[in-house]
């Protein structure tokens, strides 16, 4: 037998994360529907942004991102020392990983929190701990009582992909006050704009006043940025000094960077977009439930379709819509096989999306 290099304990037994299908066999532009999107593209402002900022890709980055830093600190009312940018937030939430986590420390989440939760854990040597829900929402309770001495870093996406479920402010501040102060709560609110809800709360307040609340922020979705991976996150000072010393020097490239600012400042393009979500997140749960899958709440920009558990019906869904150019996301990845994802697209996409489910229905 041949010596060769070995990685770290346990990463070759890691199921690498894939994202959602983008082609569908015969169709030259299937409409892709499986990777929360913005169906809108991105902002014209922006387009022109990228357009100026190409002339000069010769020339580094700003490797502590400090215009963008100030942009989000004066349009969130933020400390700017207090905040570091990465590439997508994904990056800061590997990086914090990286940071804190020792072999035999324990990550906890809720069972069905985003899957780079757990791949997180297993990456680092740590003890991913994934804590029953009911019904697909969090149960902080549970959560509470499923923290050890070994508990490190607490996990929670707001709202959630994929359920959708929106944790209310009153239990995510109970979840807060429960924790060892020792514990880093991390509230993932990558759909944050979405939200239309006074009970909401996207972790901000807690990291102001709080030294172990980390919340992180993206562009990819309601921004429409997802291409340019370029993410963000307020936190305690002393958790943010930590990030900046293990990220790499030049994080954030230089196209992204000068995007999400221009980006930040079109405001109307992102009304434009939350709004149509909101709409439309509405029709396509009460078309949904006319055929009687389950629909599941969400304050994102999709939208859970539960097939009572009966995967080879969900399977059937997925290619049924596949075969007419529409591209969902099956769930079976997320430990949801009897379930498809759909992100909100388009007026006409999402009546013909609805009007294939029916024919489904009917027909199945």
């Amino acid at each position: 037998m041949t010596n060769q290099p070995e990685p770290r304990p346990g990463l070759l037994d890691i199921m690498a994360y894939r994202g959602g299908i983008a082609d569908a066999p015969g169709f030259k532009a299937p409409v892709k529907l499986s990777s929360n999107e913005n169906c809108f593209g991105y902002s014209d402002q922006v387009r022109h942004t990228i357009a100026d900022a190409s002339a000069s890709l010769e020339r580094y980055p700003d490797g502590g991102a400090l215009n963008l830093r100030e942009a989000l600190a004066k349009k969130h009312n933020l400390d700017k020392e207090r905040i570091v940018c990465g590439c997508g937030s994904d990056e800061i939430l590997q990086l914090i990983g990286r940071s804190y986590l020792r072999p035999g420390d324990e990550v906890l989440f809720s069972a069905h929190g985003f899957l780079t939760y757990k791949l997180i854990a297993l990456q680092n040597e740590a003890v991913p701990v994934m804590v029953p829900e009911d019904n697909l929402c969090a149960n902080v309770d549970r959560m509470l009582a499923a923290v050890t001495t070994k508990t490190r870093l607490v996990f929670v996406a707001n709202p959630n992909n994929p359920t959708g479920y929106m944790m209310p402010k009153a239990d995510l501040v109970k979840l807060h006050a429960g924790l060892p102060k020792e514990v880093l709560l991390i509230v993932d609110a990558a759909y944050a704009e979405y939200v239309d809800d006074d009970n909401y709360s996207c972790g901000m307040e807690l990291s102001r006043k709080f030294d172990n609340v980390l919340t992180t922020r993206t562009f990819s979705k309601v921004y429409g940025l997802a291409g340019l991976r370029i993410g963000w996150a307020f936190g305690p000072q002393q958790v943010i000094d930590v990030l900046n010393r293990v990220r790499s020097p030049f994080n954030a490239n230089r196209l992204a960077q000068a995007a999400a600012i221009t980006a930040l400042g079109d405001e109307q393009f992102v009304q434009k977009s939350a709004e149509h979500v909101r709409k439309w997140r509405k029709w396509l749960t009460d078309e949904i439930g006319k055929t009687g899958i389950n629909v599941y709440p969400s304050a994102g920009n999709f939208v859970l379709l539960g097939f009572n558990n009966d995967a080879k019906k969900a399977d059937a869904a997925e290619k049924f819509l596949m075969d007419r150019g529409l591209i969902l996301r099956g769930m079976r990845g997320f430990g949801l096989p009897g379930f498809l994802r759909l992100t909100i697209g388009l007026d006409e996409q999402n009546r013909t999306f609805a009007n294939a489910l029916s024919e489904f229905m009917a027909s199945y």
